[in-house]
């Protein structure tokens, strides 16, 4: 039976969205509104084949809601600057902060529930953990300007949470994705998912290039990332727009690190080819701003009543690259 629930999904053509996008098809859910910045070609295959009922340009979306006064039940906001090597904080500033301000007091004003795309960059280097407690928000130190408007927007959505001048959606969850992989990245360049830069380089060299380690605590390769299926931050939106739990923000990893080079290893057997890995220099600009550990801690969502498994690294790799990388397909 088709799904009725009318659902607003931000960032529709990105790689997050357009998956759940698809996802929410899948599942029986047609009448979504999708708004995005659809000017970019490359992006159009990340959506064009799937069900909506009405696609808006990120610039008109606010006077499109004042005029057409659709009836909306839910909101996933996952657009988003996400470029991490961008150093203009104002660009950050306008789409991360300002516009996701707009889409909070826009849920406030109507009674709509809210899921939104925080990150895991907000945790900066590790030194305070990968914990999502709120009093761990003000202290956080994130390495780059996407970082830091993704926690100056948690920041701001907790002010608005706290006191007797509270005012907030119904229901409101802010994700801190961790390391996201899975089809629908073609579009991303230089930010697509190492997994992805490592199948073009063993398809192109036979090989694959590793960033060295500049720490002596951590070994050529032995870097550790969180790293989560698409599949997964999917199947956690849905359940979390199912669900009524407690507002708040939720680390969403796997709460296991695993290091790049299990995750090449992953990739080299994907394809059915022995592992060759040569290892390079960080570049400058980002050196002083490499995570060297990332891990969610998911006690917060599990006790909440997420008991859903996680794909392992080796099961969501082998996926992706048999499923859509080697056959070039879309989800």
């Amino acid at each position: 039976m088709e799904k009725n629930k009318v659902i607003l999904l931000t960032g529709a053509a990105g790689f997050i969205g357009s998956y759940l996008l698809g996802y929410l098809n899948k599942l029986g859910y047609k009448n979504v509104i999708i708004v995005d910045d659809f000017s970019e070609e490359d992006k159009w295959f990340n959506f064009d084949s799937k069900d909506f009922i009405a696609k808006v340009e990120r610039e008109e979306l606010f006077d499109w809601l004042k005029r057409e006064e659709p009836e909306i039940d839910f909101v996933f906001h996952l657009g988003a600057r996400t470029d991490t090597t961008e150093f203009d904080y104002t660009i950050h500033e306008k789409l991360n902060v300002e516009y996701s301000k707009n889409i909070w007091n826009y849920c406030t004003e109507r009674n709509i529930p809210l899921v939104y795309a925080s990150s895991a960059a907000t945790y900066g280097g590790g030194e305070l953990g990968y914990k999502d407690d709120h009093g761990l928000v003000e202290k956080l130190h994130p390495l780059n300007p996407y970082g830091v408007s993704k926690n100056e927007f948690d920041k701001w959505v907790l002010q608005q949470t706290e006191g007797h001048t509270a005012s907030h959606p119904p229901f409101w969850a802010g994700l801190k994705f961790f390391n996201v992989y899975g089809p629908n990245e073609y579009h991303k360049g230089r930010m697509a998912s190492v997994i992805f830069h490592s199948f073009n380089q063993i398809k192109s060299t036979g090989k694959v290039k590793l960033f060295r380690s500049h720490r002596p605590d951590f070994k050529d390769g032995q870097q550790l990332r969180d790293f989560i299926y698409v599949e997964d931050v999917a199947k956690v939106c849905y359940w979390l727009m199912e669900h009524t739990i407690i507002s708040g923000l939720y680390n969403l990893g796997t709460g296991k690190a695993r290091t790049f080079e299990d995750l090449v290893k992953a990739t080299f057997a994907g394809i059915g080819k022995e592992p060759a890995i040569e290892y390079i220099d960080i570049p400058e600009d980002i050196r002083d701003k490499y995570q060297y550990f990332t891990e969610a801690d998911m006690n917060k969502l599990r006790n909440a009543g997420y008991r859903d498994s996680f794909y392992t690294l080796e099961e969501g790799v082998g996926e992706y690259v048999k499923n859509f990388l080697l056959l070039r397909n879309y989800y």
